[in-house]
């Protein structure tokens, strides 16, 4: 038996090719919309291809499933499991896929693969239990998808915070408890092989370790220590992070059918000269160099999101969906890299690329704008004399640990939505954790017209530091709601 987990960092995301070698035969489940890597992985190995599956409806990458099953002639296989007609596959008819329910087995050459209906994080959500066939007629591990994590389980509130159907998410954690006890009765020694990791929003704690044993989440893993099932819907509602804003667009995307991605072309490069006409139309223009660059120059109207392993989350958050997206960057990888990322979650409208090593030439003839910083000292002083809006960009979980006295509270995710709740005629000082996510905040906040903006330094770590005051909140208005 061969078995190969693919992990993408930016999405914490694991998908799995499970091939027998006696035969040649390999499936693939919960693949990303970058089919590629499945598809060298299996010639590398000699193998074929024949089945393609997904675990439930993704809501925080597009799936693959799709278009690998088209790329290869792989039969796809779908949950038919679930109790909400509003969240079946409706492209499953088109496609030729095949439903499958809990109990259903899947050959692949010598191996079985068992399906396991586990509601809860989706009403569809289904598990594989493997088995060796030719090693033993024993099951040997499960992939859990977003079922069970490593010291964590899937969250059920997401068909309501991220898709907007009310009234869900105590249904679905009491699913997920009556799937956990069933669960629960299956042999200790089975591994299991989640589809997430750590920093995931599908959980709250995801470990960082690849795979476990049903054995050790028993006994290390809080959902199965609660005491019943109404303290488990508590446990399990309470402090999960909020869902980025493209989470929706994903549900229904990958519900519906994700798009055929196919040899998608780059970008064109643009010359510099076409930046103020981009800016002045419906286009955007993302500048990815490190924020610190973006400080010391920008093209008024730029979005700073840097390329690193956040670039994913901020662009599904702040990116919309209906307008053409340009690239400003010095490296052609952080290309390559942001194009894929944006791809992976559906964002295919990247129009043009700018070489951020042509900005010398647009500063020469059209200057370019910094992006001032601040030391926790002058933002006290400015605090204190009532000078500026201290503008706190962390998530609520963060603000309720401790925030800047008279601070207000916008989670950056939310932020272009309430522009009109901060004042354009005062100076504003904004800051999160360690300065990271409030340059980007800051860049959005100078690319609408506000004038007057500064980003703290180090963030509320330096302000923490600094051994300047803190306030604390126990409770909490909504995740991302202005807090008291």
């Amino acid at each position: 038996m061969l078995l190969e987990r693919f992990y993408d960092d930016a999405l914490a995301q694991a998908s799995y090719l499970v091939g027998c070698q006696a035969t040649g035969e390999a499936f693939v489940l919960d693949p990303n919309r970058d089919v590629d890597p499945y598809l060298e992985a299996a010639a590398r190995e000699g193998m074929r291809i024949v089945g393609v599956s997904e675990t439930h409806i993704h809501a925080d990458y597009l799936s693959g499933a799709r278009e690998l099953a088209r790329r290869t002639g792989a039969t796809l296989y779908l949950s038919g499991d679930g109790d909400d007609p509003e969240w079946a596959y409706r492209y499953a008819a088109e496609d030729g896929a095949t439903l499958v329910h809990d109990g259903d087995t899947l050959e692949v050459g010598r191996l079985r693969l068992r399906v396991l209906h586990t509601p809860g994080h989706t009403p569809e959500h289904i598990c594989f239990e493997l088995t060796d066939g030719a090693a033993s007629n024993e099951p040997m591990g499960v992939f859990t998808g977003d079922f069970v994590f490593v010291g964590d389980v899937g969250r059920p509130d997401l068909l309501e915070t991220a898709a907007g159907v009310a009234g869900t998410m105590e249904l679905g954690a009491r699913a997920l408890w009556r799937s956990l006890e069933r669960f629960r009765a299956l042999p200790d020694y089975l591994q299991l092989w989640p589809g997430h990791g750590a920093g995931s929003a599908c959980g709250k704690a995801l470990g960082a370790v690849p795979q476990t044993t049903l054995g050790y989440e028993k006994r290390v893993n809080w959902a199965f220590a609660c005491a019943g099932e109404d303290d488990f819907v508590r446990a399990v509602l309470e402090g999960q992070p909020e869902p980025p804003r493209y989470f929706a667009v994903m549900k229904r995307l990958n519900r519906d059918g994700p798009p055929l991605l196919g040899a998608a072309a780059p970008p064109p490069l643009l010359p510099v000269e076409a930046l103020d006409e981009v800016l002045a139309g419906e286009g955007l223009v993302v500048d990815l160099r490190p924020r610190g660059e973006f400080e010391r120059g920008h093209v008024p109207g730029t979005l700073s999101i840097p390329w690193n392993r956040s670039f994913t989350t901020w662009a599904g958050w702040l990116l919309p969906y209906d307008r053409p997206i340009h690239l400003l960057a010095a490296e052609e990888r952080h290309v390559d890299g942001a194009v894929r990322a944006l791809r992976m979650i559906g964002l295919d409208d990247v129009a043009g690329v700018f070489d951020a090593g042509a900005l010398t030439l647009r500063e020469a003839r059209q200057g370019l704008r910094t992006a001032p910083v601040v030391d926790a000292a002058e933002a006290e002083r400015a605090r204190r004399q009532g000078a500026a809006l201290l503008l706190d960009v962390r998530a609520a979980s963060e603000w309720r640990e401790g925030h800047v006295p008279g601070a207000r509270h916008i989670h950056l995710g939310r932020l272009q939505d309430r522009l009109n709740e901060l004042p354009r005629d005062e100076r504003i000082i904004v800051h999160c954790r360690s300065g990271a996510r409030s340059a980007i905040a800051q860049s959005l906040l100078l690319a609408r017209g506000f004038e007057r903006v500064e980003n703290l330094e180090g963030g509320y770590l330096a302000w923490l530091r600094a051994g300047l005051p803190v306030e604390r909140t126990e409770h909490t208005a909504g995740e991302g709601a202005p807090v008291t």
